[in-house]
């Protein structure tokens, strides 16, 4: 059978064009166009994909499953980057479900799809969001993710400091430090493009979030000093990078207009899937040398 970056390169490949997000509009209509599967039809494209290896089995799988990847997608709208990426990224995790299902796991492919497709956008977002700002381990993965959210069930509306009762709330139900807690909440609340929808069962925002300017001089003075080191280390790391890599990592995640995946690939001749790669590889390499720099430091 092809291995999973054939079926990426080749699947990739045959999608609807997705330039940017002004060809949104264009690319929900295209892939409205791809039938939807009936049970038999899907076991058998799957069969063929398994036992075969039949490609074009594997591409008609996932063309039929485009509309699940970009509804939860949207869904991931508020995280303030480009959601023609953001589909991008789910179609790829819509990829990975089509390689790695089969039908002893008694669901339909569309059911098994749903996981990988928000891991992956999950994965997109933690990536680009930050190379320094947040941790990696499964608990502040979490209290990322969740914060805002809990907040707002909370009655709590503002960018502030939380109150101690609230902040031990969400420290026990998170199972995270108070102090996790409230560093979390510092960054979040000083990135606008993270306001989330106030329940799973409602998109719209409550109120547009407000940086909160109440913190004392001390404070303030550390903040800075600590973004100034921070900046240093990161602008050393950069500089062990490639020039492409270096390109990629400043217009992909250090920018507040990001640059499609399309569009650096019309740039360095290459296609989207291959840029991604790159980014990925640029993005590991460069959070290893931080830490390394800061672990040094300390």
């Amino acid at each position: 059978m092809s291995n999973g970056s054939e079926l990426i390169l080749k699947t990739s490949s045959n999608l609807p064009a997705l330039v940017g997000n002004n060809s949104l509009v264009s690319y929900m209509e295209q892939i409205k166009k791809f039938p939807v599967l009936s049970e038999e039809q899907e076991k058998k494209l799957v069969t063929d994909f398994q036992e075969k290896g039949d490609i074009v089995a594997a591409q008609i799988l996932v063309t039929s499953h485009l509309r699940l990847a970009a509804k939860i997608a949207f869904a991931y709208r508020h995280y303030g980057l480009p959601l023609a990426d953001i589909i991008s990224e789910a179609n790829i995790g819509l990829m990975q479900a089509v390689k790695k299902f089969d039908l002893s796991k008694k669901v339909r492919l569309a059911t098994y799809a749903m996981w990988w497709i928000k891991a992956a956008i999950n994965d997109y977002i933690l990536r680009s969001w930050s190379l320094v700002k947040i941790g990696t381990r499964a608990a502040q993965k979490k209290l990322f993710y969740n914060l805002s959210r809990i907040k707002a069930r909370l009655g709590v509306y503002e960018n502030k400091e939380l109150e101690p009762e609230t902040v031990k709330k969400i420290a026990k139900e998170l199972v995270v430090s108070e102090d996790e807690v409230k560093e979390m909440n510092r960054r979040l609340s000083g990135d606008k493009s993270l306001n989330v929808a106030v329940s799973d069962d409602d998109e719209d925002e409550q109120i547009d979030f407000l940086v909160d300017k109440s913190q004392n001089i001390e404070e303030n003075l550390a903040r800075r000093q600590e973004a100034s080191y921070k900046a240093k280390v990161l602008q050393s790391c950069m500089e062990k990078l490639s020039e492409r890599e270096q390109y990629i990592i400043k217009n992909r995640m250090l920018t507040d207009s990001p640059v499609t995946l399309e569009e650096l690939g019309a740039k360095f001749n290459v296609s989207r899937e291959r840029i991604r790669q790159i980014e990925k590889s640029a993005f590991d390499k460069l959070k290893s040398l931080v830490w390394v720099a800061i672990k040094a430091k300390k």
